[in-house]
């Protein structure tokens, strides 16, 4: 399993409106990705650690499942690669950092 990472951090000038965007239209441009197994979105929840810990600021991140590097190779070659990087210009603003990562998983338990 290699799942390829869209992080968001920072903060959008709507941040439930770039969600939306994300889950509502977004999502329906990657489903035709070659080879997808699976789109999973990740966003923040309050929580109380009792110990000192950097938060990460992620507001949205975005993982989206393929069964080995190939397949994701044949997805950011495609065609819905594309329509999905030209989307981006219609989610709103957005102040932070973009990241993309690609990563192999391993379940320990």
């Amino acid at each position: 399993m290699v799942s390829y990472f869209v992080r968001y951090r920072g903060s959008a000038a709507n941040p439930s409106a770039f969600v939306a965007h994300y889950r509502d239209r977004h999502a329906a441009i990657l489903r035709d990705l070659p080879h997808i197994q699976s789109l999973v979105l990740h966003t923040p929840v309050a929580f109380r650690d009792p110990f000192p810990v950097q938060e990460g600021g992620t507001a949205l991140l975005a993982q989206i499942m393929f069964e080995n590097e190939a397949a994701l190779d044949a997805a950011l070659q495609s065609e819905a690669r594309k329509k999905a990087r030209n989307d981006f210009a219609r989610f709103g603003a957005f102040e932070g950092e973009i990241t993309h990562e690609a990563l192999s998983a391993e379940a320990i338990f």
